[in-house]
C-alpha cells in the first residue's frame, strides 16, 4: 500500500501543478472569480480521479503531458461539482476538505460563477492541441466528459439525489443514482487513458467494467464514512444522510452487508484488469484502497 500512497501523492503533485498553470491570476474585476476557482481546486483532495486517469494512460504508453492535462480537466469538473453541491440550494455544507466551502469563504454568487468557470475551463483544456495532436481524440475526450458530467451523468444523478430525500428507494434505484452521480466521472477518468492511447474497444470495455464496480465500491465506502466516520477524518460534515432521510446503500443493507458488498465490488473491479498484467498493479491496489479509506 505504500507504493500506492506514493503514486497517489505523486499524481496529486503533477495535477496540482497543471491546475495552478491553467488557473492563471487575472487583474480586477476577474481576480475575485479566479481566486475562488483556485480556492476550490488547489491544495486539497485525494485527486483519485486524476490518479485513475494517469494510471489508465500508463497502460497504453500515453505521453505524460496529454495525460496530466486530461487528468486536470477531470479534476476541474469534480471541483466544480463540489462547489455547487455545497451550495445552500443543494447540500448546504459549510466544510469541504477541512476548510470553509467556497460560498462561505466568498459568497453564494461567486461560488456559482466559480463552479461555472471551472466546468467550462475543463473543456477549454481538453480542446487545446497540447492535450492531443489528433483533433479526433480531443473531440472524443470533450464528448465523453460532456456525457459523464451532464444530464445523463453526474448532474442527472445529483437531480435524482435531491428528489430522493424523504422517500423510499430500492437498491436498484440507489445503484442507478450513484452510477450517474459518482460513477460516470470515475468511468470517464478510467476510460480516457484508452482514448488518449487510441486503443481497441476490448481494452476500453475492460476499463469501463473496472470503473463501474470501483465507482459503486467508492460510494458504499462514502456512505459508511457518513455513518461511522468523523468530520475530522472526512474533512466535511458527516451524518447528513440520516438527518435528511436519504436512502443509501448503508440504510438499506446495514453497515456490515454494505461493507461486504463494497469488498465484493472491489474484487470484481480487479477481475476486469486481468489482461493488463503487472502494468495494472496500482489500479488493483486502488480498488482495495477505496473501500478501506477513512476519508
Amino acid at each position: 500500500m505504500d507504493e500506492l500512497m506514493q503514486a497517489l501523492a505523486g499524481a496529486a503533485v503533477e495535477v496540482e501543478a497543471m491546475l495552478d498553470r491553467v488557473l492563471t491570476a487575472e487583474s480586477e474585476p476577474e481576480s475575485r472569480l479566479i481566486n475562488a476557482m483556485r480556492y476550490a481546486a488547489l491544495d486539497g483532495g485525494k485527486r483519485l480521479r486524476p490518479f485513475l486517469l494517469l494510471q489508465s494512460a500508463g497502460l497504453f504508453g500515453v505521453a505524460r503531458v496529454p495525460a496530466v492535462r486530461t487528468a486536470a480537466a477531470v479534476e476541474l469538473v469534480h471541483c466544480y461539482s463540489l462547489v455547487h453541491d455545497d451550495l445552500p440550494a443543494m447540500d448546504d455544507d459549510e466544510l469541504r476538505r477541512g476548510k470553509p466551502t467556497v460560498h462561505r469563504a466568498f459568497d453564494e454568487a461567486t461560488a456559482i460563477l466559480a463552479g461555472d468557470a471551472l466546468l467550462t475551463l475543463a473543456f477549454e483544456v481538453l480542446a487545446h492541441p497540447d492535450t492531443h495532436s489528433n483533433p479526433e481524440v480531443r473531440a472524443d475526450l470533450v464528448g465523453g466528459l460532456a456525457r459523464a458530467a451532464g444530464a445523463h451523468g453526474m448532474v442527472g444523478g445529483q437531480m435524482i439525489d435531491l428528489s430522493a430525500e424523504g422517500r423510499d428507494m430500492d437498491i436498484g434505484e440507489i445503484t442507478r443514482l450513484q452510477r450517474l452521480k459518482t460513477g460516470a466521472l470515475i468511468a470517464f477518468a478510467c476510460e480516457s487513458g484508452a482514448v488518449l492511447g487510441r486503443t481497441a474497444e476490448p481494452s476500453r470495455e475492460a476499463l469501463r467494467g473496472y470503473a463501474h464496480d470501483l465507482g459503486l465500491a467508492f460510494q458504499i465506502a462514502d456512505d459508511l464514512l457518513d455513518v461511522e466516520g468523523s468530520a475530522e477524518e472526512a474533512g466535511k460534515a458527516v451524518g447528513k444522510d440520516a438527518v435528511r432521510g436519504k436512502a443509501t446503500f448503508v440504510s438499506i443493507l446495514g453497515p456490515e452487508r454494505a461493507r461486504e458488498q463494497a469488498h465484493m465490488l472491489a474484487r470484481q473491479a480487479i477481475s476486469h484488469l486481468a489482461n493488463f498484467g503487472e502494468k495494472a498493479t496500482l489500479l488493483r491496489q486502488a480498488a482495495r484502497y477505496v473501500v478501506d479509506r477513512r476519508s
